[in-house]
């Protein structure tokens, strides 16, 4: 199980596809798919975007425009179907009707693919895309600015949060990984990483275990559960935000004494940190400082209310045992310097007292 596309629902798919070009780079693609109104590539990933359709349902081309108008009616503009991947489509074809999760009949794009779309947590949508096996390693191996998908982040109300691991355990074959409890002054969240054994997929859940968290607030300007943001890979993340910064991003403020504090651990892989700092981004790396290292940086929220944003990660690969192998993790360590920067723009928001 891979990731294969996301599915945004925006009121102005054209508005929103220049703003992939101009601030991310993506370039405009052609699909298949017929509900997709625009669509974007970069590397391995793909961006579609679908915004309403007006006019009377007998004049619409297709089911999509109306799944569109009733999505925006209940939540604002987000993502709100991440597509899957999988060389083992029968298998998750027999899971989701097991789990009565099938929405829809499955049917074949142009290129002989099967797909169908399954029911994921509260409003959110997974279409499941039949892929080959030369297909993912040609995924893997495709380079750009932006490279692939790296994981996903869903929110889900306090005490839904072992509900929805068990859902997507049970639909997707997903597996718990690593778990955590994090506390500001201000907040706090509990979240749960979920992983495919037998693929790159990764979806972090969270809850809120404060009435101010920042959860808390997502799910409040989301009327409800949703994807909070997606990790976008990257090669070279210095190179990246700086070109990002010169294209207009709006990226989160890190304060001076983030690395300061970096300076004081001993451990640390990297000896100047100069140019780090100067684009402000955070650096993470297991103990001992031998298991390469995490940079990321998270933008603001891209609409107009505070939901949704996308994390730019890059996972420094390093050799053991006479391996090449990448930085795990998300960037735990930079936790706390993250939620201090959302929390900042939150008491601007007025969320914070």
């Amino acid at each position: 199980m891979h990731f294969h596309h996301l599915h945004f629902y925006v009121t102005d798919a054209e508005l929103w596809r220049d703003w992939f070009v101009r601030k991310l780079g993506f370039q405009p693609a052609l699909t298949s798919a017929a509900e997709a109104t625009e669509a974007l590539v970069q590397g391995a990933i793909e961006i579609r975007l679908s915004g309403p359709s007006f006019g009377p349902p007998s004049e619409q081309t297709s089911e999509q425009p109306s799944l569109v108008n009733r999505y925006l009616q209940r939540h604002p503009p987000g993502l709100v179907d991440i597509a899957f991947a999988t060389d083992q489509f029968d298998q998750v074809l027999r899971q989701a009707q097991a789990q009565t999760a099938l929405l829809g009949e499955v049917s074949v794009d142009t290129t002989g693919q099967r797909q169908c779309q399954l029911k994921g947590w509260a409003d959110l949508r997974h279409t499941i895309v039949e892929v080959s096996s030369q297909w993912i390693l040609t995924q893997q191996t495709k380079a750009a600015q932006l490279s692939a998908i790296d994981h996903a982040v869903i929110n889900v109300p306090q005490g839904e949060l072992a509900a929805a691991s068990d859902w997507y355990q049970q639909l997707f074959g997903l597996l718990p990984g690593q778990r955590f409890d994090i506390n500001t002054a201000y907040s706090g969240l509990r979240s749960q990483v979920l992983v495919h054994p037998q693929g790159t997929l990764q979806i972090p859940i969270n809850e809120p275990s404060s009435g101010n968290s920042q959860i808390q607030e997502f799910l409040h300007h989301n009327r409800g559960s949703g994807v909070q943001h997606v990790a976008l890979r990257c090669a070279d993340a210095v190179e990246a935000i700086a070109h990002f910064r010169q294209q207009g991003l709006d990226l989160i403020s890190v304060p001076a004494t983030y690395y300061e504090d970096l300076c004081q651990r001993p451990d640390r892989p990297l000896g100047d940190i100069s140019a780090i700092s100067q684009q402000q981004l955070l650096l993470d790396w297991a103990a001992g400082g031998q298991q390469g290292m995490l940079l990321q940086t998270f933008t603001q929220p891209i609409f107009a209310e505070p939901t949704f944003f996308f994390e730019i990660i890059q996972r420094s690969a390093y050799r053991e045992n006479g391996q090449t192998k990448v930085a795990q993790g998300f960037g735990e360590g930079n936790f706390q310097a993250l939620f201090e920067a959302i929390e900042r723009a939150q008491r601007k928001r007025g969320h914070l007292s």
